[in-house]
C-alpha cells in the first residue's frame, strides 16, 4: 500500500489516499501523472511517476522482510 495525493485537491492533506500498489497497471506522465489500475480505472495524482515507482519498490521490499 502506498500513500498518494489526488491531483488538484484543495487541501493537500484532504487529497491523501492509500492505493494498493498491486493494482497498478501503468503510470504515465502526460504531463500530469496518470495511474491506470488493473480494472482500467484511471487516477490523476500529484506525485511524479518516479516517486510512485520509488514508493512501490519500498513497499515491496518491506513485504520481503
Amino acid at each position: 500500500m502506498i500513500e498518494l495525493t489526488r491531483f488538484n485537491s484543495e487541501s493537500k492533506k484532504m487529497g491523501k489516499f492509500i492505493l494498493n500498489a498491486d493494482h497498478i497497471q501503468t503510470i504515465e506522465e502526460t504531463p500530469d501523472t496518470v495511474i491506470t489500475l488493473m480494472n482500467e480505472k484511471k487516477m490523476i495524482v500529484e506525485e511524479p511517476a518516479e516517486e510512485i515507482v520509488r514508493r512501490v519498490v519500498k513497499y515491496r521490499r518491506a513485504l520481503l522482510k
